[in-house]
């Protein structure tokens, strides 16, 4: 097998051999009859020693095996297709669409896809049908059409239903209290004669308020009377509506809603504004437009297109005060200053203390900062020097201090306090480089605060990263991620309605024993994720929540102890009761 072969010879179509089962040949019978080496073996007809075990493996359990007939490739038949094409092309002779006849085949056990009727209609050069009228179609259950949003047809009329979202009449009396139907007209939000302002934020907030993820889903509760009946309207606007309800709003109209919003707020929440965490979260999207921007996303661990939003959070009461998703990059780092101006347009003066990421500004805006008297705590970007720096300090230089922040694992990090220059910033600023505090590499911190211990500025940013869980609580049980639209507009007003969502669960959780700081989702799996028997009359609407295990706090909450009229509902009041 070694020696040369004369390709013009007529053995070397025996011995060296090209097709894949002539080879296959070839080599078994050299090892079976010829009694070669199966190493010998391999290596004259290409194989390796282990496949070709497994080859004369094989044999050996199939001796019967045909060589010289290439088996056929690909399916030859499609057996259910060729049992469904004669009635596909009798129903399609009825004027059938692809799936009518899915939907036929279907009753007679057949399951066939659409595409696979129109693969076989093709084949048998059947066209596409035109569009066909109504009356055209064959007679089948069709969607039901829902009555238009109107609020003039809107009627309290004695009746008795039940419905998915019980909850929303748990939060009711909140909403009233907070005015939210006033907040509508003070922000100048858009409306309509059929759907006026306050009934179309309301409508919206209520997707919000019982996790509904895209306002395309509230086509699945159009029929639910009870979620009409929260925003004061004959049935809740449908999912076109809220989409172009949307498009109305401009960033000057979200930014009144979010100041009237605090100022109606802080009449049942403290939120004084001592300090503050700021973040930035990018809303990732899935479509194709072009006007998206491309911005880090921590999930995917690289740039993908984004809608960057700016989102502060009081740290103390633990509630969203700002958010902005209508940025665009070269304006994110002013946002800091953005947020400052509307704070200081609110109470009269700026935001006593920040704390924020590396990336959220520059350091001339923290030179700003300081020329503003706003003290700032921030995250300084690791580099070759800095790290080369810590290298060379020496262990005396740093202190272990002993952190108060219960639940916190790493309560004992190494600290170099020390002041450094850097670029932009016209004074040194104190420097707090730290190990032990939970990371591989130290985290390193710059701040104004002159005076405080180390203790206390680490203890304020250990409290910082609880920003975080706030953030993961809005994406998955606000949905945040769950794209409004590609239109950076549209998706701000869906951040600015999360800012009033969580601001309600933060009401309502300070008036439940135990939940001060649960997250709203667990607000919501125990308190208003339920059903409910609605009952309208005369004397207004009675709302009987089921039995639940936490429903005592409810009780001992006094928000449902006495009737409360509804402004919307024409003055007619409204009683939540509980067995």
């Amino acid at each position: 097998m070694s020696a040369p072969i004369d390709l013009t010879d007529p053995a070397h179509f025996f011995l060296t051999p090209e097709q894949t089962r002539h080879r296959q040949y070839e080599a078994l019978r050299a090892y079976f009859v010829e009694h070669q080496p199966s190493v010998e073996v391999a290596r004259a007809f290409g194989y390796t020693p282990a496949s070709f075990r497994v080859l004369c493996h094989h044999f050996r359990h199939d001796p019967d095996r045909v060589f010289f007939v290439d088996p056929p490739r690909g399916p030859q038949q499609q057996p259910k297709k060729s049992r469904a094409r004669r009635l596909i092309i009798e129903m399609r002779k009825r004027n059938l669409s692809v799936y009518d006849i899915a939907d036929a085949l279907g009753t007679r056990h057949i399951e066939l896809s659409p595409t696979a009727v129109a693969e076989v209609l093709r084949e048998e050069g059947f066209a596409r049908l035109p569009r066909r009228k109504d009356d055209e179609r064959p007679v089948t259950v069709r969607p039901e059409d829902a009555d238009r949003a109107d609020v003039r047809r809107f009627r309290l009329a004695p009746a008795t239903f039940e419905t998915r979202v019980g909850g929303l009449f748990v939060l009711l009396p909140l909403l009233v209290k907070l005015g939210i139907d006033r907040l509508a007209g003070e922000a100048g939000l858009p409306g309509t004669k059929a759907i006026p302002a306050a009934h179309a934020l309301l409508s919206a907030l209520a997707m919000k308020l019982t996790s509904i993820e895209r306002k395309s889903h509230v086509m699945d509760l159009v029929f639910d009377q009870g979620l009409a009946l929260f925003a004061g309207l004959n049935v809740i606007p449908k999912a076109t509506f809220l989409g172009q309800y949307s498009d109305r709003l401009g960033r000057s109209t979200s930014v009144q809603l979010l100041r009237g919003w605090l100022d109606h707020l802080r009449a049942h929440l403290t939120v004084e504004g001592a300090s503050f965490n700021l973040d930035f979260h990018a809303v990732p999207f899935f479509g194709q437009d072009e006007l998206i921007e491309r911005h880090y996303l921590p999930r995917r661990t690289h740039a993908d297109k984004a809608v960057l939003t700016f989102i502060a959070q009081d740290a103390d009461a633990d509630v969203l005060c700002y958010a902005n998703a209508d940025l665009r990059k070269g304006e994110q780092s002013d946002e800091v200053l953005r947020f400052v101006d509307f704070w200081k347009k609110i109470h009269g003066k700026v935001p006593p203390h920040l704390v924020f990421d590396s990336k959220l500004t520059t350091y001339k805006n923290l030179a700003r900062l300081d020329a503003m008297g706003i003290t700032f705590i921030t995250l300084r970007r690791r580099s070759p020097g800095l790290n080369r720096h810590m290298q060379n300090v020496p262990p005396s230089a740093w202190r272990r201090v002993e952190l108060h922040v219960p639940g916190r694992k790493f309560r004992t990090p190494k600290v170099l306090d020390e002041r450094v220059r850097i670029r932009d910033y016209p004074e040194p600023i104190r420097q707090l480089c730290v190990r032990d505090f939970g990371h591989e590499e130290p985290t390193i911190l710059l701040t104004n605060d002159e005076r405080s211990v180390p203790r206390t500025l680490l203890e304020r940013y250990a409290r910082r990263m609880l920003i975080e869980n706030g953030l993961e609580d809005q994406v998955h049980f606000f949905h945040v991620d769950a794209l409004s639209s590609a239109v950076a507009m549209k998706v701000d007003f869906d951040v600015v309605l999360t800012v009033l969502a969580t601001g309600l669960y933060r009401v309502l959780a300070k008036h439940l024993h135990g939940f001060d700081h649960a997250k709203a989702r667990q607000i919501f799996r125990r308190f208003l994720d339920t059903n409910a028997k609605v009952d309208v009359s005369p004397d207004g609407v009675r709302v009987r929540v089921p039995r639940r295990a936490h429903n005592p706090l409810l009780l001992d909450s006094g928000l449902l102890a006495k009737p409360i009229t509804v402004p919307w509902w024409g003055g007619a009041s409204l009683k939540v009761e509980i067995p």
